[in-house]
């Protein structure tokens, strides 16, 4: 046999494995909800998919997070992050019902069944690991600076070069004053009682600089260019995962696979959007091979 007649029967076999392939992923599909039906009898998987919906415990006041739009829609990446499971559980990304609840309520209304999982810019930790389980991150957050975009210091280096005469405002916590020294060691720290004032300080020219989490520095600075600049400086990361009872192997694997696939993977069409849209920057590339994940 030639060398051209073998590259023929090759690709031969080549297209008849991609015909295969194509039938056995529709049988997949067909059957997905029937092999999820194997989970354990009180597992939340086998009980959302009974259900026919998710029930979603979050937010609706900290954009680009959980927030309403202009048309009183509930929007943001924590309400994608359960659109994108519920497209994998039902191919419909609508059948989401959301229970609004208090930060303080992230983790006793998963531990008490009230919801199903919490999606609620939650920051992941060891302390808060001992009583629920995580999903892998959807985000890593970290602290920022924003400024003003008509400000000569603007960028971080000069904010840097300003020393002692640097000013940055920075919610009052017990940490604060050290996580702004950590990376402006000579500036003013100036802390405040609300986010809301720690933006302020900066509009009215009080402090150069307003440390705030990066997220919200993305989000303000791609939405208000001519009111708010991206120093160009993030530190301190914290990582942000969903919340999910303890003792569920099948749900939290699933959970884990759906993240996965949105922001590794070919089901990426909801992360990216919502990604580009909320912190205004497109998701790295992703490419085939070694799985940098």
């Amino acid at each position: 046999m030639n060398d051209t007649s073998g590259r023929r029967d090759f690709l031969k076999l080549g297209m008849a494995g991609l015909a295969t392939a194509g039938v056995v992923g529709a049988a997949v599909a067909v059957d997905a909800q029937k092999a999820a039906a194997q989970a354990a009898p009180d597992s939340v998987l086998r009980t959302v998919l009974d259900r026919g919906k998710l029930i979603v415990g979050t937010g609706s006041t900290n954009a680009p997070w959980h927030f309403e739009n202009d048309a009183g829609e509930l929007v943001g990446m924590d309400i994608t992050m359960g659109r994108i499971l519920a497209k994998g559980l039902f191919d419909d990304p609508t059948k989401v019902e959301v229970v609004m609840q208090d930060p303080a309520q992230r983790i006793p209304n998963v531990t008490t069944n009230k919801v199903d999982i919490t999606i609620q810019f939650m920051t992941m930790s060891a302390q808060r690991s001992q009583l629920v389980n995580f999903s892998r991150p959807y985000y890593v957050e970290g602290v920022a600076l924003l400024s003003l975009p008509t400000a000569e210091n603007k960028t971080f280096d000069k904010l840097l070069a300003g020393g002692s005469a640097t000013r940055v405002s920075i919610l009052q916590n017990v940490d604060a004053e050290a996580q702004v020294h950590s990376v402006l060691p000579e500036c003013q720290v100036m802390q405040i009682d609300t986010q809301a004032n720690v933006l302020q300080a900066l509009e009215s020219k009080r402090v150069d600089a307003a440390a705030v989490d990066l997220s919200t520095v993305r989000w303000l600075a791609s939405r208000n260019p001519d009111r708010y600049f991206d120093a160009g400086k993030s530190w301190l990361s914290m990582l942000y995962g969903a919340a999910l009872r303890q003792g569920d192997l099948d749900w939290l694997t699933f959970v884990n696979a759906t993240f996965t696939i949105a922001m590794f993977g070919h089901e990426n069409a909801l992360y990216d959007a919502a990604f580009k849209d909320y912190f205004g920057q497109e998701p790295p590339a992703r490419h085939p091979g070694f799985p940098a994940i």
